[in-house]
């Protein structure tokens, strides 16, 4: 099983999370700090990473990690605060999930970020448009040029990318995005962020081709021999 690093200087937290993700079949290691936690890198599939550390705040040590090794990184933190949630997102963070949250819940993020994860090398281009997204390193590139979406815009982006036949409402792509329906991320935002994704991707964002509306309904991706 996925070997999982554990970064968490509450030791309550610790021990009960380390039992109960061993008991979900995981292989688990678990650092009360940060900085010696950059030893232990070799090999781990997922990274559980508190914001609050007593020698490194986490965005700090999210960005050392991620010089040394490309991990997916979840989030834990007592802050729900909308700005400290986007920083995390807009960094890089695959997800986020703020204290007290379900252990169960939890398992179900650090699935679903791992599948995101182990798509394999020779698989993970997806050409479309005048698009290329390589879901290994989570790029788009448009005619060769890197199109710099936030982690958040390449996740939305990415539902229409792999269902491609699939119309979405507004509440599915919400809950696809964060596995559960969360407080902080409303509709007003997703009209915000597809707007954002259209200005970056499409030749005319005005009139949209790859990310449609779909009216009455949401969004799909466009078909691309109209």
């Amino acid at each position: 099983m996925a070997k999982i690093l554990l970064i968490e200087d509450d030791e309550a937290i610790s021990i009960g999370l380390e039992y109960y993700l061993k008991q979900e079949g995981f292989d688990m290691l678990t650092s009360s700090k940060g900085l010696p936690s950059l030893e232990m890198l070799d090999d781990v599939a997922l990274i559980l990473l508190d914001v609050n550390l007593p020698d490194i705040n986490g965005f700090d040590l999210f960005k050392k990690i991620k010089e040394i090794k490309d991990i997916p990184v979840i989030f834990l933190t007592a802050n729900d605060l909308e700005v400290s949630i986007v920083m995390g997102l807009d960094m890089g963070a695959d997800d986020y999930v703020t204290k007290p949250f379900k252990a169960k819940e939890l398992v179900s993020r650090i699935k679903t970020v791992l599948r995101r994860f182990t798509t394999k090398d020779n698989h993970n281009l997806i050409k479309l448009f005048d698009l290329t997204i390589d879901t290994n390193r989570m790029l788009v590139l448009k005619n060769n040029k890197d199109v710099m979406l936030t982690a958040l815009e390449y996740k939305i982006f990415l539902i229409f990318v792999l269902n491609p036949n699939v119309v979405f409402t507004r509440e599915k792509i919400l809950a696809d995005v964060w596995d559960v329906n969360e407080e902080y991320v409303n509709d007003n935002a997703l009209t915000v962020y597809i707007k954002r994704i259209r200005e970056k991707i499409e030749d005319d964002p005005t009139n949209p081709k790859i990310i449609v509306t779909v009216r009455g309904i949401g969004y799909k991706l466009g078909d691309e021999n109209v």
